[in-house]
């Protein structure tokens, strides 16, 4: 150890705890080396001793007592009595006996059964039941009418020096007592010199005022000339600096919206709360699919029902859902249900946001998308959430192709850092072909989401008669891939630490 370096670099306040503990003998509480020392407040020993500590000038050893106070009960107790103290002396003026409903002129009707109960684990009184429940003072109760119990000694010492340490076995008695007693934690810290401490107070230390801030003050009134400007430790330690961040996931939409507006899409978006209609009927999803059982999707009870305003654009869904009209389908087969159309529900996807642009925009060309919050009633794991967002879009195109689909997906994928990509088939009610989307990550396949081109059924009713390539894609998932989580619940965890540590891009 430089000593000279190191008293050159202590604070003014460092070197102030430092000389208070010689006077204590070398080690005192913080509350000792404040008094001692003639601080204003503990906090700075407390800030100064942690700095020393760092310098292994001093060492902290940090205990914890519980310390005990009076309760309401408690004060109540001391001012009035015991209530089994006061039912005895009711009893000696009373002969020695009275009935238990006589003891109510002296207790509250809360204290008699605690005063019943202290009398006969005491052996001060006994109980006779019959026409009327009789208590008889002993002569153990006789006794005790004059004497001080031990209890009453420590109501009146924790009246007259509250919050002090006591032996667990002693307060026991009134901690069984409901609010008698006021129990904390203290927490004592010591602070001991080390050997470097006390080879630096050897080597002699001497309080001035010194300057340990330059303010614009300071220099104009030239203070600095005819005072001591106390050094800077560039190595000391410092906690590190967190300024506000953005969550990971609103950085990660940031990223995946600026990829697809650089490929040349509009974003749209949606209402959280849908029509059946829009939702599934539209889509060709049959009124019967297990997707909208109630364990399956989130309902409303308020509003309950949705009225589809345009009543041709209701009907052509009707008769494709039906017998399939003009789109060369034979439908479902069944009656199209007006009320199940319009029920209303937390959406299931945001493709509810682009075919309503669809219907609105049947002209082609147009490539969106939208990223949202969609709702789904699962059960809460690893990699599933009720409330989850969702990534859609599609390319409406005259002479639009699957592989074209593929190629977009491809690139999308590939600019958010996924080399490997490979396509499988799948199948959903509004598209023809289909396929799933996977990527390679940590070396294994992941499943992100679907996509396809929609089937006539969907695109004929709402005007639009040109392909259309369509996708979904999981958000969560993919974010679970690019932060290295294996719990997609972590994502909305309150995990400061991780928040602060993940990197911004």
């Amino acid at each position: 150890m430089d000593i000279d370096k190191t008293i050159a670099e202590l604070s003014y306040n460092e070197k102030k705890v430092l000389l208070t503990l010689q006077k204590l003998q070398g080690h005192g509480t913080i509350n000792q080396v404040t008094e001692k020392g003639d601080f204003s407040q503990d906090v700075e020993v407390a800030n100064a001793a942690s700095w020393l500590q760092s310098k292994k000038l001093v060492s902290l050893q940090t205990s914890m007592t519980t310390v005990y106070s009076l309760g309401k009960d408690g004060r109540h107790f001391l001012e009035k009595g015991l209530p089994e103290k006061r039912a005895l002396k009711f009893l000696v003026d009373q002969g020695g006996s009275a009935e238990m409903t006589q003891l109510r002129n002296v207790l509250a009707l809360e204290e008699v059964p605690i005063a019943i109960g202290w009398l006969r684990t005491n052996d001060w009184a006994t109980i006779q039941k019959g026409k009327e429940t009789v208590v008889t003072i002993t002569t153990k109760g006789s006794q005790a009418v004059s004497s001080i119990t031990d209890v009453e000694v420590l109501l009146r010492e924790l009246h007259e020096h509250p919050e002090t340490p006591q032996e667990k076995a002693r307060v026991g008695p009134l901690l069984a007592r409901k609010n008698v007693l006021k129990e904390k934690d203290q927490i004592t810290t010591i602070v001991a010199l080390t050997d470097d401490g006390r080879s630096v107070l050897a080597h002699g230390l001497e309080l001035k005022e010194e300057i340990s801030q330059v303010t614009t003050g300071i220099i104009k009134s030239q203070e600095w000339a005819h005072k001591t400007i106390r050094p800077y430790d560039i190595h000391a330690f410092a906690p590190a600096a967190h300024g506000g961040t953005p969550h990971p996931l609103i950085n990660l939409i940031g990223q995946i919206r600026q990829i697809f507006v650089e490929m040349g899409f509009q974003e749209v978006e949606g209402n959280y709360v849908e029509s059946t209609f829009w939702n599934m009927d539209v889509l060709f999803i049959p009124q019967d699919h297990p997707a909208r059982e109630m364990q399956d999707t989130l309902y409303c009870k308020r509003p309950k029902t949705l009225s589809v305003t345009d009543l041709t654009l209701f009907k052509k869904v009707a008769e494709v859902h039906e017998n399939g009209n003009a789109t060369g389908s034979t439908g479902w087969g069944y009656t199209f249900s007006k009320e199940e159309a319009e029920r209303v529900l937390l959406r299931t996807h945001t493709t509810v946001n682009t075919i309503r642009y669809l219907y609105f925009n049947p002209v082609p060309p147009a490539k969106v998308f939208s990223i949202g919050r969609v709702f789904r009633k699962e059960s809460i794991d690893t990699t599933h959430l009720p409330e989850f967002h969702q990534i859609e879009g599609i390319v409406h195109e005259e002479h639009a192709t699957f592989r074209q689909l593929l190629g977009i997906i491809k690139e999308f994928y590939s600019r958010m850092g996924f080399e490997k990509i490979r396509f499988r088939p799948g199948y959903f009610p509004y598209t023809e072909p289909s396929m799933e989307v996977e990527v390679f990550w940590n070396g294994k396949w992941m499943e992100l989401g679907g996509s396809g081109v929609f089937r006539p059924e969907v695109t004929i009713p709402v005007g639009v008669t040109s392909p259309v390539l369509a996708w979904g894609l999981g958000l969560e998932r993919l974010a679970m891939l690019k932060f290295g989580l294996s719990d997609m619940r972590q994502l909305y965890v309150s995990d400061l630490q991780w928040i602060q540590n993940t990197p911004l891009v």
